[in-house]
C-alpha cells in the first residue's frame, strides 16, 4: 500500500498566532518547542485505520504489530481483509492469529457496519462533522472516543478536536499550567474553550509539554482531585 502524506487543511501559522493572543501559557510553550507539525496519512480508509486500531489495543506495539500481521495473512490478497472477506473469515483463524475473542467481535461487527454504511468512506467522512463521525463510529464495537478523537486529528486533520480523556493531554496542562492533578475530563473541557477553533493544535502542545518534562516530573502528578461529598450530619 502507498503511503502518502499532506499537512492538516488549516493555516497552521494563523491556528498558532490565535492560541498565543489567548493564552500567555501556551504562547510560551509554542516559543519554547518545536512548531506545530501533523503528516497526516492520506491512503488508508477509515474501515482499514479502525481495523488496526482493534488489533493494537490494550497490548504493546510489537505484539500487536506481530498479530496483525497474522491477520493480514489469512486474506487471500495478503492485506487488510476488507469488510466481505473479515465476515468470511473464520472466528477459530482469527483467534489463531493471536486475537481475543472480543478483538473477533469488534472486527466483525467494524466489517458489517462498514458494509451498511455506519462506517463511512473517507470520501464521506471528509463531509461530515466531528460529532456526526464520533456518534457513528463509537457504535462500533470495541471502538471508543479516544480512538475516534486520534483518526480526528491524523487522518482527517480536523482543527478543533481535544481528547479529554488521553493522558499525556491531561499531564501536559498540569505541567504547562503549574498544577499537582491532572484535570477531570468536564474541567479541561470547559478550559478547553479558550482554545476553539484550534482545540487540536492546543493538545498537540500539552503532548509536547508532558514529553519535554519527562517522566521524572510527570509522574509526580496525581490523579484528579475526587468530588468532596458532604458528611450526613448526625443526630
Amino acid at each position: 500500500m502507498t503511503k502518502e502524506f499532506r499537512l492538516p487543511p488549516f493555516d497552521l501559522r494563523l491556528a498558532m498566532n490565535t492560541l498565543a493572543a489567548k493564552d500567555p501559557h501556551l504562547a510560551s510553550l509554542i516559543k519554547e518547542t518545536e512548531e506545530f507539525r501533523i503528516e497526516m496519512d492520506g491512503s488508508d480508509s477509515p474501515y482499514e485505520i479502525l481495523l488496526e486500531a482493534i488489533a493494537y489495543q490494550s497490548i504493546s506495539g510489537k505484539a500487536a504489530a506481530t498479530i496483525f500481521g497474522r491477520v493480514k495473512a489469512l486474506s487471500s490478497t495478503g492485506g487488510i481483509p476488507m469488510p466481505q472477506e473479515m465476515l468470511k473469515l473464520k472466528k477459530r483463524a482469527l483467534r489463531k492469529a493471536g486475537l481475543s475473542g472480543a478483538k473477533v467481535l469488534a472486527m466483525k461487527d467494524l466489517a458489517q457496519k462498514t458494509i451498511d454504511g455506519v462506517v463511512p468512506t473517507l470520501e464521506q467522512a471528509e463531509k461530515l462533522s466531528d460529532d456526526e463521525l464520533v456518534e457513528r463510529l463509537v457504535s462500533v464495537r470495541g471502538i471508543g472516543a479516544w480512538t475516534v478523537e486520534m483518526f480526528l486529528i491524523f487522518r482527517l486533520g480536523r482543527p478543533d478536536v481535544l481528547p479529554i480523556h488521553d493522558l499525556g493531554v491531561k499531564k501536559g496542562w498540569a505541567i504547562t499550567y503549574g498544577k499537582k492533578h491532572m484535570p477531570k475530563p468536564k474541567e479541561l473541557l470547559a478550559f478547553g474553550e479558550r482554545w476553539r477553533p484550534y482545540r487540536t493544535v492546543a493538545s498537540w502542545y500539552m503532548w509536547r509539554a508532558f514529553e519535554r518534562a519527562g517522566y521524572k516530573a510527570t509522574n509526580k502528578i496525581r490523579p484528579a482531585k475526587p468530588r468532596k461529598t458532604k458528611r450526613a450530619s448526625l443526630k
